[in-house]
């Protein structure tokens, strides 16, 4: 059997594609409508040493990404023709920004509405006397089960159903890479579809160490206590990045007990892709690595 090797390639799962990123470039691999695969290639920013550095490049890639991800997603949009009205024709460059602004705007809002304030007032109203560890410990429980209903919930449209496989043949050619395998589909069919280095995984470190991190602060105020838990969100990312890099170059007891809740939620987060959506992460992941230094590869 082949050693397993670990890489620091990870991936974006878009509207019928993926955004493959390496060292170098990020390849957004998409099925068109006629059937085809359309690669295109990025050239990755170069980055100063600055956010090189550990617990501050948590907080930077996270802004990369998301950054990153709209674009790829926008883009992913537009190939698969769902910008195009009834007579095909695509709305003004104006009109696409404004409803990015618009829904990064809702999106932003809705996450500190559900995923901060709701927990923190449904904590305060089940728990007057309780002490600050204990309203911690209750109010990361409820983000959790918030979190895992939420991603039930939009796994349930035919849309997400989708996009989850993308992410499924994303991670499943990762691991076909990763064991030393021929990137075929016969190949990654059989490979896992769940990885510790997964955006899943990256968001219960943060919650767990949220908690941690936030059961010094009163309770007396939610308010304060919202505005408080924000100022330390970069420290609660950049620690968090720093264990799912760990994580993800391990294969030790510890490492897998720490990602074994996040690999549990990616049963919901990924699904099993069928060949068509293999050849198209074959294809993102193949463009990557033309571009990668293999003997470098846990960069």
């Amino acid at each position: 059997m082949k050693e397993i090797k670990k890489t620091a390639i990870g991936g974006q799962a878009v509207i019928e594609g993926i955004a493959m990123r390496g060292q170098k470039v990020t390849v957004l691999a998409c099925r068109l409508p006629d059937g085809k695969i359309e690669t295109e290639q990025f050239e990755n920013k170069k980055v100063n040493k600055f956010f090189k550095m550990p617990f501050v490049r948590g907080l930077f890639n996270m802004v990369v990404m998301m950054i990153d991800g709209y674009k790829y997603l926008n883009l992913s949009m537009e190939k698969s023709g769902l910008y195009e009205d009834e007579d095909g024709k695509e709305p003004t460059k104006a009109a696409k920004v404004l409803v990015g602004v618009v829904g990064a705007v809702l999106g932003v809002a809705l996450s500190i509405g559900i995923f901060t304030w709701l927990p923190q007032f449904l904590t305060k109203a089940l728990t007057h006397k309780s002490g600050n560890w204990v309203k911690s410990v209750i109010e990361g429980c409820i983000k959790v089960v918030i979190l895992v209903a939420y991603m039930w919930a939009t796994s349930l449209l035919k849309e997400m159903k989708r996009l989850f496989e993308y992410h499924g043949a994303e991670h499943k050619t990762i691991a076909c890479y990763e064991k030393g395998l021929e990137l075929v589909p016969a190949n990654v069919r059989e490979c896992t579809r769940f990885h510790p280095r997964c955006g899943t995984n990256f968001l219960l470190i943060t919650t767990l160490i949220s908690i941690l991190i936030s059961a010094p602060l009163h309770w007396g105020n939610l308010a304060l206590r919202m505005v408080s838990k924000l100022l330390l969100f970069p420290v609660v990312v950049g620690i968090s990045y720093e264990i799912i890099k760990l994580v993800g170059r391990h294969d030790g007891a510890l490492a897998r007990i720490v990602s074994a809740p996040g690999l549990w939620l990616q049963r919901i987060t990924t699904s099993e892709p069928d060949d068509k959506q293999i050849e198209v992460a074959i294809e993102a992941l193949r463009g990557v690595l033309a571009h990668t230094e293999l003997d470098k590869d846990n960069w």
